[in-house]
This record gives C-alpha cells, structure tokens and sequence, in this order.
C-alpha cells in the first residue's frame, strides 16, 4: 500500500477528490446547456453573500457536524453506524419530552441542560441497543442500524399522532415550547453586541458543535478509552488478545455515537422549530456518513467537510431561482459525487501523488 506524509493524505487527497467531484458536476451542468462558473457563483452566492445565508448554512453546519461526529466515531472502531438518523430522532423525542414535562416549571438554566442531556441520553440509548447486538449476538451493525432507522421513524409518527400532538390540531406535532426551552438565535443576539444579523436558524447550538468537535477529539486521542476504540477498529482479534474488552468498547462506542447524532436534535428542535415537526431530521443522519467519509473521521476534518455540505444545501437552494434547468437536486448529484471520490476511489490518486512527490 503506497504510503504518503500525513499533510497529503489529510489534505491535499481530499482536496483532490473534492475537485474531481466539483469538475464532474461542472461536466453536467455544461452537458444541461448552463454556465458551470455562472452555477458556482450563485452557489457561492446563496451560501454565504446574500441577506441571512451565512446564518443558514452554518445551522445546517451544526446539524452536520453532530451526524458526521457520529459517524466518525463509529468509525474508529470499524462500526459502519446507519442509523445517525433514527438516533436523531430518538434525541428529539428526548429533548422534546423533558421540555413538554417541565418547561412550565423550570428556568431556560435548568431546562436547556436537561433538554441536552436527554436528547444525548436517548440517542446514546437507541445507539447501544445495535452496539450490543453486535458484540453479543453477532448481529451486523450495518443491518441493525438501518432497520432502527425505521423502528425510531414509526415510533416517532405514532407519538406526534397521539399522545404528543397538541389538542385541537391537525398537524402531527407537539406544542410551541416555552421559552425556557428555546436556545437563542445569533440575530436575536447580535443586537445586545452591536452587530448586524439577517434571520435565520442558526442559533448558540453552534458553539455546542464547536465543544464536540474538540470533545471527541480528545476523547479518540487523548484518552485510554480512545486508544482502545483505536485498537479495536485496527485489528479487533489483537486487541482482544490485547486484553481490551472488545464487547463493552462496542457497546460503548455505538452509545457515543448516538448520543453525538441526538444532540442534532438540539439544534433544529430546540434551536430553529421549537416544537418537535415529523422529519425534522431531514435526512441529515445520512448526510452524516458522506460527512464523515469526506472528513476521513477526524474532528477538524468532520467540521470542514460539515459547512462544504451546508453552503451546498443552502447556497444549492439558489438554482431553482435562478436557472431554468438547473433545480436544487444538482446539490444530490454533487454530495453523490463527493461521496463517490472521497469514499469508494479515495485511494484513486493516491499513486499518482506518490509519483509526483517522489520526483519533487
């Protein structure tokens, strides 16, 4: 296997395969009759210049960062984890019961830590349970987590249909919740500091992103547990052999990464919605793997990786406005080609690299 300095295989290989994907999407959009270069402006544009859409893409930068930690850490073990998006939705459940239960009674410092603490503890919850699986009965990660996904989907509609819906509406969704629940929002804020801000989503739930960034940064490489997680994913017979205890580590690694994926919850539920919506995850559990394929499981990487895929998902919204052929769908065919470089043909230039170094 062709081995390349740290700063090429973390850096410049993904910037690579990035590129690659972004001149095939180009391809396309030309093969459509479009100007690839008109199309990245609007992107750019849409992303991060227009009134408000910084705020919007780094909220869906938070919600990415949550799935894509998620996913990253599972990874370190070799746990391929599917189910980032029904963990999501336990965490809202989570979130959302303690609010409705005792936001009448507690203050916004009480209840917004509990809140967050559900939220992590029912994604850590619905995580464990294929984490277990695996490491007892030998049931497949992959398989467990997929069908998870529909167990927490079902579980959550038959809620929000009965006893969670709010009385006399017809929407399946529970009632606005107070304000000692809501997690303020940047334009809401950025009056009391003397700076401008459009509306928009994005709320303190980025700074949460921020502290799991660098949480799981230190928990995967600066702690006993994450050098254990580290082994078992290297070689799993060794470290049992090792004297790591294989079963609990995967127990405990999937319950991490679900409680990284509940606390998405945090930032749509109680950050953006204030109100617990049918699909409020968006599909972004899902996004957390191409998030996570793309970031290479580190952190900094995650984080990186998470506002790419929120300046498409907002600055992607664009193309329906301004293109006649060209609709917000392309921003699936660019994250299907990122995925596509930076998963499966990751290696791909790896050789290549390799060659052009060596000659340097």
């Amino acid at each position: 296997m062709t081995r390349l300095p740290a700063w090429a295989d973390y850096g410049l290989i993904p910037v690579l395969n990035l590129g690659l994907a972004f001149a095939v999407a180009a391809l396309v959009i030309a093969a459509l009759g479009e100007d690839p270069a008109a199309a990245l402006e609007v992107l750019v544009a849409g992303a991060f210049v227009y009134e408000g859409a910084l705020g919007y893409t780094l909220f869906y930068t938070a919600s990415f960062i949550f799935t894509g930690l998620a996913v990253a850490v599972a990874f370190q073990a070799r746990l391929f984890n599917i189910g980032a998006e029904g963990q999501a939705m336990l965490g809202g459940l989570g979130a959302a019961g303690l609010c409705l239960a005792f936001d009448a009674v507690l203050p916004a410092l009480l209840m917004i830590p509990l809140a967050i603490a559900g939220a992590a503890a029912a994604g850590a919850a619905w995580g464990a349970v294929p984490g277990w699986l695996q490491a007892r009965r030998g049931s497949h990660i992959v398989i467990t987590t997929i069908m998870f996904n529909f167990l927490a989907s079902g579980l959550v509609v038959g809620l929000l249909s009965g006893p969670l819906m709010r009385p006399g509406q017809s929407n399946a969704e529970t009632r606005a919740l107070a304000e000692s629940a809501r997690i303020a929002q940047w334009h809401e804020i950025a009056p009391l500091l003397g700076l401008e801000a459009g509306r928009s989503p994005l709320n303190l739930s980025i700074l949460l992103a921020v502290a799991a960034c660098i949480g799981v940064w230190w928990l995967i490489w600066r702690t006993r547990w994450g050098y254990a997680l580290r082994c078992l994913g290297l070689a799993a017979p060794a470290a049992e052999y090792a004297g790591i205890p294989v079963a609990r580590i995967t127990v405990q690694a999937m319950a991490v990464s679900g409680a990284l994926a509940g606390l998405m919850a945090v930032n749509t539920v109680l950050g953006a919605q204030g109100k617990l919506l049918i699909n409020f995850t968006a599909g972004f559990g899902f996004t957390g793997i191409a998030v996570a394929l793309m970031g290479r499981g580190h952190p900094f990487g995650v984080a990186l990786a998470a506002l790419l895929f929120g300046a498409l998902y907002q600055g992607g919204a664009e193309f329906d406005f301004e293109f006649a052929t060209i609709t917000r769908e392309m921003v699936l065919l660019v994250q299907g080609l990122i995925v596509l470089f930076t998963g499966a043909l990751s290696q791909m230039l790896v050789p290549l690299v390799a060659r052009a170094l060596g000659r340097a």
